[in-house]
């Protein structure tokens, strides 16, 4: 299924996207056939996960890819395969003077973007999922999201759906932004048990990569013994992920992208993270003269940028999307305020049981 969808992917951007050479040899860029050599020049470096991840790298360029083709931008993107690809990725593109802003995507590339800053003042950075609180560079712009929330959606749902009272997380590497995910997640979860009157179980294991498939569907498959739905939020580890819910008949909560595509059988719902709407956003008010350099841009529920998928009236019933909604509603408030590491989780907890 997933190298199915990747030749669809690669099928529809063909008109698009013309290939390059790069020093991860994966790079391509994106053309707006007969367009003015004068459109504002954007760049991508992807993680380790690859453009065609499925997840937040993928999610990042069909969010340029739209600018593109509306002529707003020209844009290329470069692959990382390894985290020694970041700083010649980003040379490359700091080199060229026609480009204006570069998207980093992945807070594994902060330390990368940082010191490309301070080579480079003349261009500006941006990356995803990262910022400098810190005695930021004036060229630096920190893009986060609250994805604790949609996490706290996606396990209210698993609460109010399992039958086996075990229900899973399965994280790529231990973080403070994958923290958001795991223990928005579990918060769900216990405040659907708190609403049920019950105790559930959550089962968090870490794959310690991004990137391996093969691990995501060994732990998954190990899960799925007990639980009977898993969220992954794992970047190319979460297709194993899909792959292993499929084997076992069970359901898979998909993360950043709607993945419901990738098995409409098994994928419940997902914690929807719109990255490209994210770079989007970002990358207009720049284009427009703002001057967001040395600043952090947090996205939320309110602003649209996280939220549960679409799609998920397909496999969850209807009253409780309802409920779901409900519950969005007040995190939109701020009458849930959602943990997102785990001091905040017990704090959370203790009000809860209080």
């Amino acid at each position: 299924m997933k190298k199915f969808l990747s030749t669809v992917l690669a099928m529809s951007l063909m008109l698009s996207l013309a290939a390059c050479s790069g020093s991860s040899d994966n790079s391509s860029t994106a053309d707006n056939s007969g367009s003015s050599e004068d459109l504002y020049s954007i760049a991508m470096v992807t993680d380790v996960g690859g453009v065609n991840d499925q997840s937040f790298n993928q999610s990042a360029w069909e969010g340029i890819t739209e600018m593109v083709e509306a002529g707003k931008v020209q844009a290329q993107y470069l692959e990382s395969t390894d985290e020694s690809d970041y700083t010649p990725n980003l040379d490359r593109f700091s080199d060229d003077e026609n480009i204006k802003l570069i998207w980093g995507i992945g807070y594994m590339m902060a330390d990368a973007i940082e010191d490309a800053a301070k080579k480079n003042p003349d261009k500006i950075y941006a990356i995803v999922d990262s910022n400098y609180p810190e005695n930021p560079q004036p060229n630096t712009i920190g893009v986060l999201f609250k994805a604790q929330e949609p996490s706290f959606e996606v396990g209210y749902i698993a609460g109010l759906m399992t039958e086996t009272n075990n229900v899973g997380f399965v994280g790529g590497q231990k973080s403070p932004t994958i923290d958001q995910f795991d223990y928005g997640y579990r918060a769900g979860v216990a405040y659907a048990a708190k609403e049920l009157g019950k105790e559930i179980n959550v089962d968090v294991q870490y794959a310690n990569s991004f990137s391996d498939a093969a691990i995501g569907k060994a732990i998954a498959l190990k899960m799925y013994d007990s639980c009977d739905i898993v969220f992954h939020a794992a970047g190319n580890v979460g297709n194993g992920v899909i792959a292993a819910a499929g084997e076992k008949d069970k359901w898979v909560i998909g993360v950043d992208r709607d993945q419901y595509d990738l098995d409409p059988d098994h994928v419940l719902t997902s914690a929807v993270k719109r990255v490209g709407k994210a770079i989007q956003i970002v990358t207009e008010k720049v284009m427009n003269g703002e001057n967001l350099g040395g600043t952090t841009q947090e996205f939320t529920t309110a602003d649209g940028c996280v939220g549960i998928a679409p799609t998920s009236d397909k496999n969850v019933p209807a009253d409780i999307l309802e409920k779901t909604a409900a519950i969005e509603e007040k995190i939109i408030s701020g009458e849930i305020v959602v943990p997102y590491d785990e001091e905040t989780y017990n704090a959370f907890i203790a009000e809860l049981n209080a």
